[in-house]
């Protein structure tokens, strides 16, 4: 079948809009196509620095014919009205038929469109695509009006081989394009994908990113083997490269040893950031003062002036680099503490200096819980930010935290406290790891609980898709460093002592302002009794977080919401226990069993508490249990809710399970043998007082309510 064949040339595209352009060029025009009534078997989009091409195979010459119903004025509506309807319809009134309504009867006219010829089609939905196509940022040149993300030199647009023709802002399309900058002068004449393929890739242009990327991966592995070196892999920068070159040539360059004194991460975020070349290691995992670069040119040379001129820059650029690490190094990070107060870290929350000191109060609490060093915790998180305002985190921020931790073993604190510094940011995602120490751990608890504390405080939270301060990340990194450590922590109890020393500051800031002419603080949206309700908020924010946490490590969503129906906690892993724990139980037969007489218990209690317009509390009269089964049961409930809630207080999941298990045969015997809705009135309440003692002896451990079957 006839296929569409879309190619726009221009002048270089930013490698980080590529694929999006790519994705939206093929969603527009399949999309326009199917509107007009086309439909098609598959389309394949490409991008290269200077190209986008589209591919829409399987479609038909001619679309089809298009019936469309649409609805009228009521049937007594003025003559006007119909008229205008008519008229806009191109009908007559005899081709109407008549449709009835809640709201009356009304006119429906039925409009039937015969099928446009595909090329018709085409040249009048490319042109628009183009016109509108949703670059974030694009350019006009010269006198035109159209707008595009470089100047756009060409258009093909054949259908079935041939041209569809059309002119955008004086660009006419055609059948011809040009290969790659440097190495192929002659113009190229194509009919479709497969031929536009083939005579790229002779004209030094591979068309496919994916190719390009694993071209560049398999030479680059190979030119590192051979030299006994490794390439640092680093998908984000490949991707990027691969986005940078047409016909990729790997090439290996080399800078002074002496520059390999400078931290690794140093070296390796300056070549990747500035020049866009890969670092590379040897056998025993040192870095290299070798590297690699990508060209986009095969030079008659070999390349060597290319990695000639590259070594230059990238010398050039490590000078810099060393230059920060010297100047750094002569001032003790205890000094840059004050530059800190002159940093606003929000507009409601003060400076960076004000959240150390938060900190630095919160890490020395959790450091005490979790039994790390206080001290060591207390003066890592007095250190952890003053890297910021250091000459190297100001040329590469994403270095903060790493260059504290390299300045603080510099400097000759413990090694701990430095580990603590490099790893206060983390985890930053799922697949980054948590820290090393309790000391560590620590800080990167009391720093991200800071920040949620003080923009739930001000109601920044999150909404919908948006995060503009990352709380989500912040809070899954927070549950991480509890529940991957096994660490307990109170969470009410640090979400308050946080919010009272924001309160404080901000107090303090006020009167500053007011008496010194600074700058006034925000004011407080809360005062001191609203600050239990703020947590327990953000404490609900946490829940959803580790549902989402929980879930992933594939717990089931409804024993997650049983426990959590409980309420009242804060212990994140108690809860995750929990939910371990009641896993585990309701795969015996015992709990399964014990689940649906649960639920059967549950289920009577709702409707005859329906019923009678009231709750059955209290314990039951064992003077009026007549049953041998109810007796047995009756005792059975009391002995599994003693000692469930005794091993839930010593935080024995698995024995309260086990407690709780027990009373599956007295449950079974009881619905077996006895009547609840007992003629006689008090036996009716007493055997419903029992039953809800069976649901309150399963709450010791978890809402059985919530469990699917």
């Amino acid at each position: 079948m006839p296929e569409l064949f879309i190619e726009l040339f221009s002048e270089e595209i930013p490698a980080r809009m590529q694929a999006k352009a790519a994705e939206d060029l093929r969603s527009l025009v399949t999309n326009g196509l199917v509107e007009s009534g086309l439909a098609y078997e598959g389309a394949q989009v490409h991008v290269t620095p200077r190209r986008l091409a589209l591919s829409v195979e399987g479609l038909n010459a001619k679309a089809g014919d298009l019936r469309e119903e649409r609805k009228g004025p009521r049937t007594d509506a003025p003559k006007p009205a119909i008229d205008g309807f008519l008229k806009s319809t191109g009908l007559k009134r005899e081709d109407l038929t008549v449709q009835d309504d809640k709201k009356g009867q009304f006119y429906i006219a039925t409009i039937l469109k015969s099928g446009r010829a595909t090329a018709e089609i085409v040249a009048e939905l490319v042109p628009d695509v183009i016109r509108k196509f949703p670059w974030p940022k694009s350019m006009r040149w010269g006198s035109g009006q159209l707008r595009w993300v470089r100047q756009l030199l060409s258009i093909i647009c054949t259908f079935d081989g041939e041209v569809v023709p059309f002119d955008v802002d004086g660009i006419p399309s055609g059948n011809t394009t040009r290969g790659h900058r440097f190495l192929s002068t002659k113009m190229i004449e194509v009919r479709r994908f497969e031929d536009y393929a083939v005579k790229l890739r002779k004209a030094h242009v591979m068309v496919d990113a994916a190719t390009r990327a694993e071209t560049i991966r398999a030479e680059a592995k190979n030119l590192a083997f051979a030299r006994g070196l490794e390439m640092i892999e680093d998908e984000g920068l490949l991707k990027e490269v691969a986005g940078l070159v047409e016909w990729p040539v790997v090439l290996m360059g080399e800078f002074d040893r002496n520059f390999l004194k400078v931290p690794p991460e140093v070296i390796v975020t300056t070549i990747r950031n500035n020049q866009k070349c890969f670092a590379l290691r040897g056998k025993q995992g040192q870095l290299s003062n070798h590297y690699l670069l990508v060209s986009n040119m095969v030079a008659s040379d070999g390349g060597k002036t290319i990695v000639a001129g590259n070594n230059k820059v990238i010398a050039a650029r490590l000078s810099d680099a060393k230059f920060f690490w010297d100047q750094d190094r002569k001032t003790k990070l205890e000094n840059l503490l004050p530059k800190l107060d002159t940093i606003t870290f929000h507009a409601k929350l003060g400076s960076q200096g004000e959240r150390v000191k938060r900190i630095e109060a919160l890490a020395g609490e959790i450091a005490k819980i979790i039994g790390a060093d206080v001290e060591k915790a207390k003066l890592a998180a007095r250190l952890a930010k003053a890297d910021l305002v250091t000459g190297m985190v100001g040329e590469f921020p994403e270095l903060q935290g790493l260059m504290g931790h390299y300045y603080a073993l510099d400097q000759g604190h413990d090694k701990e406290v430095a580990e603590a510094i490099r790893d206060h940011y983390k985890p930053q995602g799922p697949s980054d790891t948590i820290p090393v120490s309790k000391i560590g751990q620590s800080v990167a608890l009391a720093e991200k609980l800071d920040v949620l504390v003080g923009f739930w405080l001000y109601d920044e939270k999150p909404t919908g898709s948006k995060d503009p301060y990352a709380l989500r990340r912040a809070s899954l990194g927070a549950i991480r460093c509890l529940i991957e450590t096994n660490q307990k922590l109170n969470l009410i109890s640090a979400f308050e002592n946080s919010s009272e020393r924001i309160e404080r500051q901000t107090i303090d800031r006020i009167k500053r302002g007011g008496v010194s002419g600074g700058i006034l603080s925000t004011p407080m949206p809360w005062h001191g009794r609203q600050l239990r309700a703020h947590s327990v908020d953000l404490l609900a924010f946490f829940a959803d977080r580790l549902k989402v946490y929980l879930k992933d490590q594939g717990a089931r969503h409804d024993l997650i919401d049983a426990v959590f129906s409980l309420g009242g906690q804060d212990d994140l892993l108690m809860i995750v226990r929990r939910v371990e724990a009641l896993s585990k139980f309701l795969e015996t037969d015992d709990g399964k069993n014990l689940l649906a007489g649960v639920k059967r218990a549950s289920n009577i209690l709702k409707i005859e508490e329906k019923k009678d317009s009231r709750s059955f509390d209290g314990a039951p009269n064992d003077k009026i249990l007549v049953k041998g089964e109810e007796k047995a049961l009756f005792t059975a409930v009391n002995q599994a809710e003693a000692l469930a809630r005794k091993s839930v207080g010593v935080e024995d999941f698995e024995a309260a399970m086990k407690a709780i298990a027990k009373l599956r045969g007295p449950v079974d015997e009881f619905f077996e043998h006895v009547i609840v809705n007992d003629p006689n009135k008090d036996y009716r309440e007493n055997r419903l007082k029992l039953l809800n003692r069976i649901r309150a002896a399963t709450l010791a451990v978890a809402d059985f309510s919530k469990i699917e079957g």
